[in-house]
């Protein structure tokens, strides 16, 4: 007869028994036996009301996921031919979302012939980083992706 390390209601180890007088226990208790860990030897079971457990393992859950913080990325659209003073509103909106934990997504799209000169949205990106690098670090490589060039920056811890 299988045997299983049993948990009582109250939550003291009443040893290893037989799953039959386990479930005799559970039932004289008026609760559920749970199987709590299935993959020890022998397998942990538990007399429980099984509704109660399932409610605080669902309230349990919310709450991790509620703590769990979403990371928003922002984005900032230029060309190669972007103007200093266009660019410089951009830079200024990435380092406030920055401020604010955001991630910024710095992408460079190319139009006709201005793809044969990458080296140009390059140097963009290089001094945008070098601007931003006192709040933001370079979480992603400046890298083509089709006819655009995209960096990602998080902002500093």
């Amino acid at each position: 007869m299988p045997k299983v390390l049993l948990i009582d209601g109250t939550g003291e180890n009443v040893g290893v028994v037989e799953i039959k007088e386990a479930l005799d226990i559970a039932q004289q208790a008026g609760l559920d036996l749970v199987e709590v860990a299935p993959n020890s030897d022998p397998p942990v079971c538990r007399v429980l009301d099984y509704g109660k457990f399932m409610y605080e393992r669902a309230k349990k859950e919310r709450e991790a996921r509620k703590a769990q913080t979403k990371v928003e990325i922002k984005e900032i659209r230029l060309r190669p031919k972007t103007s200093d003073h266009h660019r410089g509103f951009k830079v200024r909106n990435a380092r406030r979302w920055l401020g604010e934990g955001k991630k910024v997504r710095v992408r460079i799209r190319f139009r006709g012939r201005e793809i044969t000169y990458p080296e140009i949205a390059l140097e963009d990106m290089k001094s945008i980083a070098e601007e931003l690098a006192d709040i933001g670090q370079i979480e992603q490589a400046p890298m083509m992706e089709g006819r655009t060039m995209l960096m990602v920056l998080a902002p500093s811890a």
